[in-house]
């Protein structure tokens, strides 16, 4: 028997990381796993140059920035019927996503990692990397990946479908 008690969503708000919430929105509802979705937000710290900006800019952008994920976040996993898994939402900041999602995984004993992938090209793959590629190499723990626009295992509910039919 597979026994699966927390499931971690990593999201970088795109429509490959909305495919792979879809993905670990039902896979917790089936298991009956707490659904960890997190967000790696930009460190705003590494990013910005010169002594005058960071003393005065800096705290604040990183603020707006954090405070902005969380919103999304919360906006992402809105459940209004009450229906989903237990959710819990969490903003990082970190110069490394891959790191990032990796240590929370492994300090919050995660059982599945969901991750949307974008499927670029070798070229693209070269210059940019793959968190997700990253995060499978160094997981404590399996990783789904969701490539979109890929084949959907995850079919909407009849009754979400007549409804929205209807509306």
């Amino acid at each position: 028997m597979i026994a699966i008690s927390n499931i971690l969503v990593a999201t970088d708000f795109g429509e490959a990381s909305d495919s792979a919430l879809r993905y670990g929105r039902e896979l917790a509802g089936r298991f009956g796993a707490t659904l960890h979705v997190l967000h790696v937000a930009e460190n705003a710290y590494v990013t910005t140059f010169g002594a005058e900006t960071y003393a005065a800019i800096v705290p604040e952008m990183q603020q707006e920035i954090e405070t902005a994920a969380r919103k999304r976040l919360a906006d992402a996993v809105i459940d209004s019927d009450g229906s989903g898994p237990r959710t819990r939402t969490v903003v990082l900041t970190s110069n490394s996503a891959a790191y990032a999602i990796v240590d929370y995984a492994r300090d919050h004993g995660i059982d599945l990692i969901v991750a949307g992938t974008h499927g670029r090209g070798a070229l693209a793959h070269l210059v940019m990397g793959s968190v997700a590629e990253r995060v499978v190499r160094l997981a404590p723990c399996p990783v789904l990946t969701v490539r979109h626009p890929e084949h959907e295992f995850v079919k909407p509910d009849t009754l979400q479908v007549v409804a929205a039919a209807r509306a």
